[in-house]
């Protein structure tokens, strides 16, 4: 049996080899599958009808489209291509101005128009936030058991909003996420943008921690934060042996997280005098009008408190209330931690002060502390602080851990990329990142923004692609290697990846190719013949049909309603949450108080990106409809169909609300002309005049008693509304 030559090779080097040149030998025997070689930009195919392409992506996808014998699908309807153009560029539904100029506009380059007056919007950068904000796991709480926030979270996530409306190139924004403190010294975006290194999830516990489990914990959430949004490849896997099935050893997963040992995270201020000043101000009247509220619950509770201590006192056992009758400064060392083990016996519990209140004590004591919860609810927000990391004076030692338990150490390593991407022609390992304390991140930054990089630039544009198609070239856009899967259109995706670098790496630029394409101007209906050859639609014969996020849906039927706020950025929002959901909140303390919910009504409709993202607890309506959990990179989200997400469409407070605010709207815009409103409401809805059929169900409807507000609502669950085509 003749063996496959780079089969052979690797079982010639096994057995020749020292054990630690088998291995290295071994992964560069792999060196030529397709992802870890340079994308070489290919010539444009000549079509036989020039005018079939729009644009270079377009040549590219009719020739393979060609191969299988496949033609592509007719251009959209125009009413179509603008509610697919605004809701994937702006997250949000066409208003009834934006349908009449764009279907009444009779020029040619209409479309194209209208991509770039939907690109310039705000609300762009808010768009590709929420798709960025899931790949990095963006959250605004540590996770696990606590899941306690992080009040300084948000400045990344408006960073990001930022840099896409900005147009700013992908290597400086991979390069400032990476080592923006090192890079761009004095730069305040540059310094919130390495936030990035700690977006993952913490495991903190009350009581005896284990500080370097910890540490480890977080180089490991560095470490793969890198690897799946930066490099697309699954460098995790090797943190316990060798990678499976990459070319990626064990020592390359330490070595890449050496880089970051001595990164740490750290609030770093960044308000000038006059915000610390003002802080203090607003601090110190705040204090002042909490004071009196606090000293008059205090003397509510005091003889109550004083009554129930006395009564635990008493029970106690002789040795411990001796210990507690010794002055404090006069006790011996067996008396302190007797008293101690008293003191945590007498404590009076919140619950039990609250049951032993007489009926007009717990009255009063209710009513201020609502009192102090509303004025907590205004209390000053904390001067400007960057959710940042620095260096340390000497970094840790990286070594490798046997099974990745941080107390087997085996050998040391030194910083450096995997072997894979180090090793030069001869064989030598490249010392792409220096040993020095200082400048590893921003070596790797560099390193990773090198044009002649094989997975920067091919990795990011699949996932511009996938944004606007709906699936990626590569449909595992975290696993580029051996498990991923390969990809459908390797011309496309390395032209793409060459202009992308060439054009300055600007995802406006290639984002508008995309958008401006015959690709994604398609219809989206089925043809049985085409899925019989292609039924996954791995060449793109059609658009596919997309359903709005999570997020997307509710801010849709805030828009649709007229509620929406859209102003942007700012601290995380807490809206109402249902009873049921509140309970899962309760741990030791009282419950109000927990989930103060924003002061300002206004802010309660602001998009979803700027809702508190908590990793333990998700409104209801967002978890039913896919939105992840943060606790891991999520680079395509699940789509399932089950009840919940119905019943929280037809029977949710939020959509109860939102269904008559539209009613009230179309009364408000229309009057009592029935016509009127239901012109209105589909044009809001659906972007659409309702059909003949459509208009003798409502007017029956309506006839037989039927509500305004119950129409709305069944509008608002039209599969229509929540699918794009």
């Amino acid at each position: 049996m003749k063996l496959p030559v780079s089969l052979a090779i690797v079982l010639v080097v096994c057995f020749t080899l020292p054990a630690a040149d088998r291995q290295t030998a071994g992964v560069l025997a792999r060196r030529n599958f397709w992802s870890f070689q340079p994308p070489q930009r290919p010539a444009t195919p000549a079509l036989p009808d020039r005018t079939a392409a729009r644009n270079p992506i377009d040549a590219f996808w009719l020739e393979a489209l060609a191969a299988k014998k496949l033609t592509p699908s007719p251009r959209a309807p125009k009413q179509t291509l603008l509610r697919r153009l605004t809701v994937d560029l702006t997250g949000l539904p066409p208003t009834p101005g934006e349908i009449d100029l764009f279907l009444r506009d009779p020029r040619p380059d209409a479309y194209e128009r209208l991509v770039d007056r939907l690109m310039a919007s705000p609300h762009y950068g808010e768009r590709w936030a929420q798709r960025w904000l899931d790949v990095v796991r963006y959250a605004d709480t540590n996770g696990y058991e606590m899941d306690a926030e992080r009040p300084h979270a948000w400045r990344y996530r408006d960073y990001v909003v930022r840099s896409f409306n900005a147009g700013k190139p992908y290597d400086r924004f991979l390069k400032e996420q990476i080592a923006g403190d090192e890079l761009y010294p004095g730069d305040q975006d540059a310094l919130i943008a390495t936030g990035f290194h700690r977006l993952g999830p913490i495991h903190l516990v009350s009581g005896n921690q284990d500080e370097e489990m910890n540490r480890q914990e977080a180089l490991t959430e560095m470490t793969y934060g890198v690897g799946s949004v930066f490099l697309g490849l699954t460098i995790g896997c090797a943190r316990c042996h060798n990678h499976k099935f990459d070319p990626i050893l064990q020592s390359d997963y330490y070595r890449l997280q050496a880089v970051f040992a001595g990164t740490a995270g750290q609030e770093i201020d960044i308000a000038t005098a006059e915000e610390k000043a003002a802080h203090a101000r607003a601090q110190q009247d705040y204090e002042a009008r909490l004071r009196p509220i606090k000293e008059r619950i205090a003397e509510i509770e005091k003889p109550y408190r004083e009554r129930l201590r006395a009564a635990k006192v008493a029970r106690l056992e002789p040795a411990l209330r001796a210990a507690l009758d010794v002055p404090q400064e006069q006790r011996t060392e067996e008396q302190k931690k007797l008293a101690k083990d008293a003191e945590s016996q007498v404590g009076v519990s919140w619950d039990e002060l609250v049951d032993a209140l007489k009926p007009e004590d717990a009255a009063r004591r209710t009513a201020l502390r609502g009192e102090m919860h509303e004025l907590a609810r205004r209390a000053p927000a904390p001067p400007p602080t960057a959710f940042a990391v620095t260096n340390v004076a000497e970094p840790a030692p990286t070594h490798i851990l046997k099974i990745g338990d941080h107390k087997q150490k085996l050998g040391v390593v030194t910083p450096g990329v995997p072997v894979i991407f180090a090793a030069k022609p001869d064989g030598n390992l490249a010392e792409v990142i220096p040993d020095a304390a200082q400048g590893r991140r921003a070596a790797l930054a560099e390193w990773l923004a090198d044009p002649r990089h094989p997975l920067t630039a091919r990795v990011m544009v699949n996932r511009i692609w996938q944004f606007r198609m709906g699936t990626g070239l590569v449909r595992t856009p975290n696993d580029f290697g051996l498990l991923g899967e390969r990809p459908t259109n390797q011309k496309l995706l390395d032209w793409l990846a060459t202009e992308f670098v060439a054009s300055g790496w600007s995802i406006h630029a290639i984002d508008r190719l995309i958008l401006t394409s015959r690709a994604y101007q398609q219809s989206s209906a089925p043809d049985a013949a085409k899925s019989a050859v292609d039924g996954d639609n791995k060449l793109y014969w059609r658009m596919n049909r997309k359903r709005l996020e999570a997020e997307t849906l509710r801010d849709h039927v805030l828009a649709v309603s007229g509620t929406l706020v859209t102003r942007l950025g700012g601290p995380p929002v807490k809206t109402p949450l249902e009873p049921e959901v509140y309970e899962l909140l309760f741990t030791e303390g009282e419950p109000d108080g927990l989930w103060p919910v924003d002061p300002e009504p206004a802010n309660l409709h602001r998009r979803s990106l700027y809702l508190l993202n908590k990793r333990t607890l998700r409104l209801p309506m967002l978890a039913a409809f896919d939105q992840p959990d943060a606790m891991t990179s999520c680079p395509v989200r699940a789509e399932s169909t089950h009840a919940l997400q119905a019943l929280s469409m037809m029977n949710s407070g939020f959509m109860a609300e939102q269904s008559r605010a539209l009613a009230a709207r179309l009364a408000r815009e229309c009057g009592r002309d029935e016509g009127c409103r239901l012109r209105r409401a589909y044009r809001l809805a659906l972007v659409r005049p309702p059909r003949a059929a459509e208009t003798r169900m409502a007017r029956d409807f309506f006839r037989q008693g039927g509500r305004l507000e119950d129409f709305c609502l069944a509008l608002l669950n039209r599969n229509e509304f929540v699918y794009v085509p």
